[in-house]
């Protein structure tokens, strides 16, 4: 002979099931704010808030379940948020590509491959092009180079033994960026067509008369 369930238990069960159904969808909700995380990180009111919101979120699956299931799945998920959120770091110090661009007055950031300066090493290089400059920055926005746009003759992206190089010419020099991998070419041709973008179109050759004969 079976037994029907009681009120309580069905209760229970139903609030069980709502709570994984929340968990889930916080969980989801996550995942598509990854991406996001790294460029709150920078900013240090709203980094300290992001930890906040874990906290709180996480003391509250530790306590909100206690008595309406005997899991211990959620709680130890709370636990785990609320010493992440006590666990991470500070916020990222230095500089943000932004900042840098609005500081430097750039329109567009692009990948400049590798790029080295004389006979230094080589180093992971940013272009930020602007209407009249274009500047040569590396990973720790430190500037080695500075190109006016307006001395720009040419911006090309060419194959060379199964690399992609971008050379630029201005005011009889050149700088040449190598790019590697996969997307060697699609990141040497984005930024051939960013730089002719801002580069001031050459004047017309005007064809020149005869003299007009005796």
């Amino acid at each position: 002979m079976t037994t029907a369930p009681s009120p309580a238990n069905s209760q229970l069960q139903r609030s069980s099931g709502t709570l994984r159904h929340v968990l889930i969808g916080a969980l989801f909700a996550v995942i598509l704010l990854v991406a996001k995380i790294l460029h709150v990180r920078r900013s240090e009111k709203s980094w300290l808030l992001f930890r906040i919101l874990v906290g709180i979120s996480g003391t509250a699956l530790v306590v909100f379940p206690v008595g309406l299931s005997n899991s211990y799945v959620i709680p130890l998920v709370g636990l785990g948020m609320f010493v992440l959120a006590i666990l991470l770091p500070s916020a990222k110090p230095g500089t943000s590509s932004d900042g840098k661009a609005r500081e430097l007055g750039a329109l567009v950031v692009v990948n400049g491959g590798r790029f080295k300066v004389g006979d230094g090493p080589s180093f992971a290089a940013q272009l930020f092009v602007g209407a009249e400059h274009v500047w040569v920055l590396d990973s720790r926005f430190q500037s080695h180079l500075e190109i006016p746009t307006g001395e720009i003759t040419a911006a090309q992206a060419e194959e060379s033994f199964g690399r992609w190089f971008l050379r630029v010419e201005w005011a009889s020099r050149a700088a040449v960026f190598a790019y590697r991998g996969v997307f060697a070419e699609h990141l040497a041709r984005v930024a051939e067509s960013t730089i002719h973008s801002v580069m001031r179109p050459a004047l017309p050759v005007l064809p020149q008369r005869r003299a007009a004969s005796a």
